[in-house]
């Protein structure tokens, strides 16, 4: 029967040449010893950490722990090691962990992390982790923010520990995980940002990018100018950093919002700076070996130097970084990062891309901002126009009407906001509203787009009152109708009565010249037609807008001659004479072939008893476009 004090280091030289592993009783057996005695000591050497132990059926197999020299670990990783004992005090540490905490080993050996001030490791957040540990690894990130600001990141393995004699410990590994924490945290920034800066809410839109671009750098000190093109002057629209603004209006005795610095010396002579050539990060040193330009040069002489290096002590700028905001060759301000010494710039290719971003939400921006103001004064003007104006949308919705619109009917959207509602109460005759759309369609069906379409009507408005208007519809490009309406309602009365005259002197031989004199002297083509349509009478404004020079030329000719489309203007004639009126735009033909566009006003000369012996045709010429 093997002793027992032999029992475990026998156990250990029959493992060693049985690299399977053995049960309990195969052990027992190879000893000769007791099989209870071998399974204490196994359980003993297991909790050692000298055998191992795995389960095969139902049967634990036992085999020598495969162990690494703790030392060998230490020096190869690249991570930082801390041992501690079961107190918490530091049993050992790697020459990496001493280099980053800057400690000797003799100062950290014996020491309780609680009491060794240590990044990272001395944090409540570790402490917590390290302190719950209990039989299982636990894994934890965490972040430490250094003195200057800057954060770095790394991941934390609390491993429990047996040592040799068997007490209790743990060993903290710490990776660091920084420069992937930080890439996948600038990726979420990016995300975040281009979502945020395309439907970005009325806010300052500066004081954000700022915010963003110290979220890059924290802890720094930042500043933002816009650039005025017109007035080529930058002004300061924004500052981020702690007490940053307050502390700036107290040196410069005014608050730094709103301050012009005149930059734009930079596109000039020496320099010759462009936009493009101002859109990468810039680095300028100041301290302690300034670079060739001051912190004053920088300012160009808009703050007193006296000033720029107070505001370099008081807020501790070793350097400074400039980047422009700049998109398509259009600069459209500049921001800067103050940093203290010995901090360096990180997620230089991040900010790059942010302000990519943000240069494009500003281009953006100001381009919405333009079309709004072009949008105003366009809508400004349509509403000053002496003729209402209407857009009526493809589902024959009003997208918009001017005031004069409102001013002639008596009803605006509001009343009706489909043309099929406003038609019903602007013709509440059936017949009248069934006519006034059969012309409509009509008209329509012989139009292209851009043609357009004059028509007059009486319609009757809110008040109750008739008018008579005159229409023309033109069809855009993408189906919308734009249409513009004149109340002609006192002119057609005007021509009216002046049609009652022309007949009575037509009767009345003794006042033959007075007639004369007034056609002639008009400035509007005026002809007289028998009721066949044939000219009677032209006036000499007739004859020069026609180009005859006789008026024997056009005597005794129908009236269809002098019009592009014959059969529209035998329409016209058959209305005017059969005792209505008509008013509308056509096209003319010269005497040499040329078309023209022409107002053409149709009257009939009624006699009395109400007879209808002619019609009067009054032309007015329309330059195109109009």
């Amino acid at each position: 029967m093997q002793p027992e004090q032999d029992i475990p280091g026998k156990t250990l030289q029959t493992l060693k040449f049985r690299p399977k592993g053995m049960t309990i009783t195969e052990i027992a057996r190879a000893l000769g010893a007791n099989r209870n005695s071998v399974s204490k000591h196994l359980e003993v050497m297991q909790a050692a950490g000298q055998v191992e132990a795995r389960l095969v059926g139902n049967a634990k197999v036992y085999s020598v722990a495969q162990r690494i020299p703790l030392s060998a670990f230490l020096c190869f990783t690249k991570n930082l090691i801390l041992v501690l004992d079961t107190d918490l005090a530091i049993v050992q540490a790697n020459d990496r962990c001493l280099a980053q905490f800057g400690r000797p080993k003799e100062e950290l050996a014996g020491q309780n992390i609680r009491d060794a001030d240590l990044p990272v490791v001395s944090s409540p957040e570790a402490l917590a982790v390290v302190e719950g540990l209990e039989r299982e690894q636990v894994i934890a990130d965490i972040a430490h923010r250094r003195d200057d600001g800057s954060e770095s990141f790394y991941q934390m393995q609390a491993i429990p520990t047996t040592f040799e004699g068997g007490e209790k410990g743990c060993t903290i590994v710490l990776e660091d995980i920084t420069e992937r924490k930080r890439y996948t945290r600038n990726m979420a920034l990016l995300a975040r940002t281009a979502m945020e800066l395309v439907d970005l809410p009325p806010v300052d839109i500066y004081q954000y990018i700022l915010d963003r671009l110290t979220e890059l750098v924290p802890g720094a000190y930042a500043y933002l100018f816009s650039y005025n093109e017109p007035h080529q002057q930058f002004v300061m629209r924004a500052v981020a950093g702690e007490g940053a603004r307050e502390m700036l209006a107290e040196i410069l005795g005014r608050d730094p919002i709103g301050l012009i610095i005149p930059i734009a010396r930079i596109f000039d002579t020496p320099y010759h700076e462009t936009p493009l050539s101002i859109r990468g990060l810039r680095e300028y040193v100041f301290r302690p070996i300034p670079s060739s330009w001051s912190f004053y040069d920088l300012c160009f002489g808009a703050v007193p130097e006296e000033v720029c290096e107070e505001i370099l002590t008081r807020f501790d700028v070793a350097k400074m970084y400039v980047i422009g905001l700049v998109w398509r060759e259009q600069l459209f301000g500049i921001a800067g990062i103050f940093l203290r010494p010995g901090r360096e710039l990180e997620n230089r290719e991040t900010i790059e891309s942010f302000t990519r971003q943000a240069s494009i939400a500003l281009a953006r921006r100001q381009t919405a901002e333009r079309l709004q103001r072009s949008e105003a004064r366009f809508r400004n003007m349509v509403d000053s126009s002496p003729f209402g104006v209407a857009l009526i949308d493809c589902e024959r919705r009003f997208v918009y009407v001017n005031r004069r619109f409102v001013e002639i009917f008596g009803y605006g959207p509001d009343e009706a906001p489909t043309v099929a509602e406003w038609t019903r109460l602007i013709f509440p005759d059936e017949e009248a509203r069934r006519e006034a759309l059969g012309a409509w369609r009509s008209d329509l069906e012989r139009s292209v787009p851009g043609q357009v379409r004059p028509r007059t009507f009486t319609v009757r408005c809110r008040d109750g009152s008739k008018k008579t208007v005159l229409s023309r519809f033109v069809t855009l490009c993408d189906g919308t109708e734009y249409s513009t309406c004149e109340d002609i309602t006192e002119e057609t009365r005007a021509y009216r009565l002046l049609v009652a005259d022309i007949a009575d002197l037509r009767r009345r031989e003794q006042e033959l010249l007075i007639k004369d004199q007034a056609i002639a002297s008009t400035r509007r083509a005026v002809a007289f037609l028998d009721p066949d349509g044939v000219v009677t009478y032209a006036n000499a404004a007739f004859l020069a807008l026609w180009g005859y020079p006789d008026p024997k030329d056009v005597q005794e000719s129908h009236f269809s001659r002098f019009w592009e489309r014959p059969d529209d203007i035998k329409d016209v004639i058959n209305t005017v004479i059969g005792g209505g009126f008509w008013h509308g735009e056509l096209a003319g033909l010269r005497s040499g072939g040329e078309k023209f566009r022409a107002d053409l006003l149709g009257t009939p000369i009624v006699a009395e008893g109400g007879r209808v012996i002619g019609m009067m045709a009054a032309a007015t010429f329309r330059p195109n476009g109009d």
